[in-house]
């Protein structure tokens, strides 16, 4: 149980108001390096949403469990900077090239929060309350949660609607190896969640030279890769 004292100090304060934290979601994902960097390319991707006393009473739950997807809105907690930058560069771009901060989904945001769209697999009320188990979404482990709503087909999809420069941006990994000695040190029902966020080529936009290793925690290991000639190599894992 989350004691009143700890629940209360998780608050950000803005000018105008205050807003708790809810709860926190529980990914695979240590670090935000690797993540996915949208809700819903990667499938795979689980996440388990708990909630602090007093958001945690079953009845703020009734009729949730109807939805096949929640809108989850959290905090970007690892992603603060002082002042305020009105350019970004999106990793899709390149890192070079620079676009308004309300253009992306950059999380270096005024007020850094964010918006992952999750598939609910369950639902699941224990005694801290419900958990609700969702798959598709791209935050960290213990990422800081603000709401959640649900999410409403008829008013919430656009299929035709225009992307904007995302719509010419493309991913050019055509394979992912992960060597059997290392296979061997990754739960089995993880490994597929593994190669598809590979698949996405977390590598920096503005730093991608070939010779160049990269490593991202996964569950409780540092899997360190590089690419070569659009493939994506995994070439170590260690526990951390």
């Amino acid at each position: 149980m989350i004691k009143t004292a700890v629940a209360m100090a998780a608050v950000l304060n803005f000018k105008n108001m205050n807003i708790d934290y809810i709860g926190k979601i529980h990914t695979d994902f240590p670090d935000k390096f690797g993540l996915p960097r949208q809700s819903g390319v990667v499938k795979s991707v689980k996440g388990v949403i708990t909630f602090y006393p007093p958001y945690n009473q079953p009845e703020a739950f009734k009729g949730l469990e109807g939805f096949d997807y929640i809108w989850i809105l959290f905090h970007f907690d690892r992603a603060v900077r002082p002042g305020f930058n009105a350019t970004v560069k999106p990793p899709r771009l390149g890192g070079n090239v620079s676009m308004g901060v309300f253009a992306t989904r950059s999380p270096f945001r005024p007020n850094n929060i964010g918006l992952t769209c999750g598939k609910i697999e369950k639902i699941i009320i224990g005694e801290n309350g419900p958990e609700i188990h969702v798959s598709g979404v791209d935050m960290a482990d213990n990422t800081p949660v603000i709401d959640i709503k649900p999410y409403l087909p008829y008013a919430d999809s656009y299929p035709d609607a225009g992307g904007g420069f995302t719509d010419n941006v493309s991913i050019d990994i055509k394979d992912v190896i992960i060597p059997d000695e290392y296979l061997e040190m990754i739960p089995e029902n993880k490994v597929t969640c593994l190669k598809e966020v590979l698949m996405q080529d977390p590598r920096p936009g503005y730093k991608r030279e070939d010779d160049q290793i990269y490593g991202m925690f996964f569950l409780n290991m540092n899997v360190r890769f590089k690419y070569e000639e659009n493939i994506i190599k995994v070439i170590d894992v260690t526990r951390t």
